[in-house]
């Protein structure tokens, strides 16, 4: 009996259970059924349109301006040497690296005292040749005047002799003394050759006493200038640098004592590229003087000075390229020699440019243009420079119109966009739909259905739903999903 029992409690559950399923399919088959018999909702494609920055090009008057790097440099800079040799016995207190000094300064002197006992011994044999000229000039006039005494002595003879000669002829003189006649006159003559000859004697010494005062006046100026040497002087006005020296230390001929810089003299060499060296040539192929502008950081605070382009290198050094060039700083205030600055160099104008961003032109030259229904085209510009960040165009025939201001992969010809203007505040409205009640139904039973939606967001996605428009996005989403 309780066999019997078990046996019909089995079955009936098994009967249940069979049913179940059977009811269950019958379900399924008929959901099945009735979804394959709704006619199908087309869904057209919604074009995406993607937000992107625009610019216009206008084109105007732009300067271009060429960037390079530079070392600033001194136009004057002397190295100090001592032009003797000694103990240095004094020193200017200013005598010491970055120390200021003027022009004529005493910046040392060395022990003065063999240059000076050089100099005295000179003087005195300047005096000495003096001295000796003075003999010499005294013996030419003597020597003068003895010649005079022979040659009157010469002449009275001459003429006893001619009296003689006379007495002869006539019969009254002798032969003897016309001899001692001719024989005088010979004598005298020979007394004035001697007197001649001492004369010319006379005047060579004081030739040679001459040669001899300006040998001794010459080594009289050689030793003044040695003493003066002793003393060393700033040539110019200027700041010392790579001084070493302290009083007592004893220097040598033509050593080096340290270096004068010129701090207003201050010029900057700076490299460029042989095609950028074309652009600062004139229509005669010589150097313009392009204003140029020197720039160091210094802890975000710029230090400037204003110049011009002055000369270039005479040839390019080996393993160089381009250009090297030299412009002259008018004021640069805080800038020292062995600077490394930033040089910015005024370019000649372009007219009828426009200036764009860099990444508005790709590698091709290409940019894209606003069209009509804002869909983006394809048009060629001229590049002409690049200017850090943005690039100098020519775009003729796109004045006026807007570009792209940066391109990406999603951006290309046809591609519909939303132009945001420069200076633009207000965002675009979001489009909005009109919902109708079953449609409304449906979206809000379904997200009433997900559970594995937030809260939060279920709130705020059926709050939306109950409005009398709902953003088109927001619906699109939800029908999307539900599809899926």
């Amino acid at each position: 009996m309780r066999f019997l029992t078990r046996s019909l409690i089995g079955l009936f559950l098994l009967a249940a259970t069979l049913g179940l399923f059977a009811f269950a399919g019958a379900t399924v088959m008929s959901a099945i059924q009735t979804r394959m018999a709704e006619e199908p909702r087309d869904r057209p494609a919604r074009e995406r349109v993607f937000a992107a920055n625009v610019v216009e090009i206008a084109p105007r008057t732009i300067v271009p301006e060429l960037e390079s790097f530079g070392e600033v440099q001194s136009r004057r800079t002397l190295e100090l040497r001592a032009s003797a040799a000694g103990a240095v016995v004094r020193l200017s207190e200013n005598f010491e690296t970055g120390g200021a000094v003027t022009e004529g300064e005493v910046l040392l002197e060395i022990d003065p005292r063999d240059a000076q006992a050089a100099r005295d011994t000179a003087k005195a044999d300047l005096a000495e040749a003096e001295a000796d000229l003075a003999d010499a000039e005294r013996a030419v006039v003597i020597a003068r005047d003895e010649l005079a005494a022979a040659e009157e002595q010469s002449a009275l003879r001459a003429r006893a002799l001619t009296r003689q000669r006379d007495l002869a002829e006539r019969g009254v003189g002798t032969e003897a003394a016309v001899e001692t006649a001719e024989l005088n006159a010979s004598s005298a003559r020979q007394s004035e050759l001697s007197r001649r000859q001492a004369e010319a004697s006379a005047v060579a010494r004081v030739d040679q006493a001459r040669t001899t005062l300006q040998r001794r006046e010459i080594a009289l100026a050689e030793a003044e200038r040695r003493l003066a040497d002793t003393i060393v002087r700033a040539p110019f006005t200027g700041l010392l640098a790579d001084v070493s020296l302290v009083p007592g230390r004893l220097v040598s001929d033509r050593e080096r004592l340290g270096d004068i810089i010129d701090p207003e003299a201050l010029e900057v060499a700076f490299r460029v590229s042989t095609a950028q060296y074309a652009r600062l040539l004139s229509e005669t192929g010589e150097l313009i003087g392009a204003p140029v502008t020197a720039v160091i950081d210094v802890g975000g605070v710029d230090l400037q000075a204003n110049g011009a382009i002055s000369r270039e290198s005479a040839s390019v050094a080996e393993g160089q390229t381009g250009r090297l060039l030299f412009a002259r700083l008018d004021d640069a205030p805080g800038f020292r020699p062995g600077d490394f600055v930033t040089v910015l160099v005024e370019e000649p104008a372009l007219d009828g440019v426009a200036r764009l961003p860099a990444a508005a032109v790709d590698a091709a030259g290409t940019v894209l243009v606003l069209g009509e229904e804002d869909r983006l085209e394809v048009a060629e510009v001229a590049l002409l420079r690049r200017q850090g960040d943005d690039v100098i165009v020519r775009a003729d025939e796109l004045a006026g119109r807007e570009v792209v201001a940066a391109r990406t992969p999603l951006l290309g010809p046809g591609i519909r966009i939303r132009p945001l203007r420069p200076g633009a505040v207000a965002a675009p409205r979001e489009d909005m739909v009109r919902l109708d009640p079953e449609r409304r139904a449906r979206l809000v039973a379904f997200i009433e259905s997900n559970d594995r939606m937030p809260a939060e967001a279920k709130a705020r996605t059926l709050t939306q739903l109950r409005n009398d428009e709902v953003p088109a996005e927001v619906v699109n989403r939800i029908e999307a999903r539900m599809g899926s």
